[in-house]
């Protein structure tokens, strides 16, 4: 007999039941098997039950005929002992810790959906956190859309959505220590409450594999189960240019979501796509020439100097042509030029590091030029494959909607933003093999994205050869950083606001604010606290805000020790380290199962909200939402 796991998201399970008769020996299921992607074979000969850890679900559907069909012999009591053996083994990740609460919750779930109704509904089972405490810790509210289903079918075996409910209740397993209770409000809401010994056997586990001070968390979603490597494009300044308070967000929320996706167990490329070629190089490096400065200027002439270059560049007719066969000196490879030109990016690169080191982020430079000598192959293929067409003397790419085109080369033959990102996308698919590429921009770019996705999908650079699932492609948006006057951040001049000297305001106010407290802490240990504070508040600030919208940058709401600041969560992580402090001068340290009690609700809810982490960082890893993480970051304060 053959039945699927459909609520499991990662991997699906499939259940093959024998006669104990007739189990097959491991090495004639792994024969029996052997033309399917399988992650592992159990033979579980004592239950009669043989379960596959399978990535593609349609492989094995080929090979045994129709799941649905096969389910349907199944007697519903029969099944439900049957899957009482095999329930203990899905619900092993949650007693090995570090997995998800909500995906234990919906196993057992399906598993009491195919003991009532075996075979007849598909569904993806709803489990939420329960809104109100005093009913439950999490909610399966998914009886209303099955019974719904069911009624479109003619199945009239239940009344209404809550005597389905009640019988899922009922066919949920009992004495597994898994529920303390489970129960149906309303039309059909079914709670459960988790037991005490549970979450403190959980608890516990939490804390033996975190011995290193990092979570283990495992990948629990389909979207994510066969990435094995992800390309994350964040940050992104342009060289001879300061970082401004735009590149705060980008900076901020693509480190936030290189860390999800590592902690979950993928391995993550940081590439920084800095803007280091085109025009802009030959007006700069002619009027450098003409100035005659030393190789030694800091970033803020180089500055000046790229606006001075501007203003002639559009005023002088001589230094616009000169300017532009410095540019083709420069993509000719001229020594002299491409000297001049290394030494700005040297540079600019020293000064882009004082601020990554600040942030504490480490990523790699590929730039713009890096990808220049790809650009002629890539646009020669689109050509070929008739996706890039001639358009008024430009290539362009038409999309199947109405707008403009994306143009990948101008008129006048030079290579433009369009260009790179297609030869980068190429790069990154071919090249570093990624399974998955993140884009981290703006909001404004959107549409620019979207185009150029649109031209990887047409012309096949996303299908995998070997059958795997298409190259994922995500652009992850990001609103405006506002002042309070609720127009664009900026400063009062009207440029925009240099993120170093953002970030050096946060720390001085930081300064200020700790030296007026009579902490008692040596200069050395002000300025270290300071810079913790400082950069943390600014960090928090951007993530705990939807990265969608604009937000509001304001010292004093960001610096504030009450609400969901930094400030506030660093104040409960040193109340939190003061008594760990004590526990480990009374030997505390090291503990067993049998020593964690759960008696008191808030313990029990402390201990609840701590296991809620791999479901936020999953949430996080699926919608690329660093405000997951905050939201459930302040709760846990809260809770504390």
């Amino acid at each position: 007999r053959l039945c699927w796991d459909s609520s499991r998201k990662t991997p699906p399970i499939c259940y093959i039941f024998c006669p104990a008769r007739a189990v097959p020996t491991t090495t004639a299921m792994a024969s029996l098997v052997a033309s399917i992607p399988a992650r592992s074979i159990q033979l579980c000969g004592r239950h009669s039950v043989t379960a596959v850890d399978v990535l593609n679900r349609g492989s094995l559907r080929k090979q045994f005929g129709s799941a649905d069909r096969l389910r349907e012999r199944l007697r519903p009591r029969a099944f439900h002992r049957r899957a009482n053996a095999v329930r203990a083994a899905v619900a092993a990740p949650l007693a090995a810790g570090g997995d998800s609460l909500r995906a234990t919750v919906k196993s057992v779930f399906a598993e009491a959906l195919t003991a009532v109704l075996p075979g007849e509904v598909q569904l993806d089972l709803n489990i939420t956190e329960c809104s109100n405490p005093k009913l439950g810790d999490y909610q399966c509210n998914s009886a209303m859309q099955i019974f719904a289903e069911l009624k479109r079918k003619g199945d009239t075996s239940f009344s209404n959505p809550r005597s389905l409910a009640e019988a899922l209740v009922k066919a949920l397993p009992e004495n597994d220590n898994l529920f303390a209770s489970a129960s149906v409000a309303g039309p059909g809401f079914i709670n459960v409450t988790f037991a005490p010994a549970l979450l403190a056997k959980q608890v516990h586990q939490t804390v033996r594999n975190s011995a290193d001070g990092k979570a283990k968390i495992s990948q629990t979603s389909d979207d994510t189960f066969a990435i094995q490597r992800v390309v994350v494009d964040f940050s992104s300044p342009n060289i001879a240019k300061e970082m401004h308070v735009g590149h705060l967000r980008s900076t901020i929320i693509g480190e936030t979501i290189c860390r999800a996706l590592e902690c979950v167990g993928i391995e993550t490329i940081r590439l920084n796509h800095v803007g280091d070629w085109g025009t802009q190089f030959g007006m700069l490096l002619t009027h450098l020439e003409d100035q005659a400065e030393a190789d030694d200027f800091k970033i803020n002439d180089l500055q000046g100097f790229y606006k001075e270059s501007k203003v002639r560049f559009d005023t002088d007719d001589a230094f616009k042509t000169r300017s532009q066969a410095a540019v083709v000196k420069l993509q000719a490879g001229d020594t002299h030029t491409v000297g001049k030109w290394k030494d700005i990016c040297e540079i600019s690169r020293r000064e882009f590091e004082e601020i990554y080191e600040l942030l504490d982020i480490n990523i790699l430079e590929r730039g713009e030029s890096f990808y220049n000598s790809l650009i002629p192959h890539v646009l020669d293929e689109l050509v070929e494959k008739n996706i890039a067409v001639q358009s008024d003397g430009a290539l362009c790419i038409f999309q199947d909607k109405e707008g403009p085109p994306l143009i990948c080369r101008k008129s006048d033959g030079g290579f433009n933003y369009a260009s790179t990102d297609l030869a980068a996308m190429w790069q990154r698919v071919n090249d570093v093999r990624a399974d998955w590429i993140i884009y981290v921009t703006d909001v404004g770019q959107n549409k620019h994205f979207e185009a150029v996705f649109d031209a990887a999908a047409r012309a096949g650079w996303l299908n995998k050869d070997d059958g795997a699932p298409s190259v994922r492609l995500d652009h992850v948006g990001f609103g405006l950083v506002m002042g309070e006057d609720g127009k664009r951040f900026r400063t009062r001049s009207g440029d925009t606001v240099p993120l170093k000297a953002l970030l050096s305001e946060a720390q001085s106010r930081c300064f200020e604010s700790l030296s007026s407290r009579n902490s008692g802490l040596d200069p050395q240990q002000l300025q270290d606290a300071s810079r913790i504070m400082g950069l943390a508040a600014v960090k928090y600030a951007d993530l705990h805000n939807n990265r969608l919208t604009n937000y509001t940058f304001s010292y004093d709401r960001m610096l504030d020790m009450k609400g969901n600041t930094a400030i506030y969560l660093l104040y409960t992580h040193a109340r939190i380290s003061s008594i760990l402090a004590r526990a480990t001068e009374q030997d505390f340290a090291s503990f067993s199962v049998d020593d964690v009690v759960l008696s008191h609700e808030k313990e029990k809810a402390l201990a609840l909200t701590i296991l809620k982490l791999p479901d936020a960082v999953e949430s996080l890893v699926q919608e690329l939402l660093p405000s997951r993480l905050c939201d459930y970051t302040y709760s846990l304060c809260v809770t504390f």
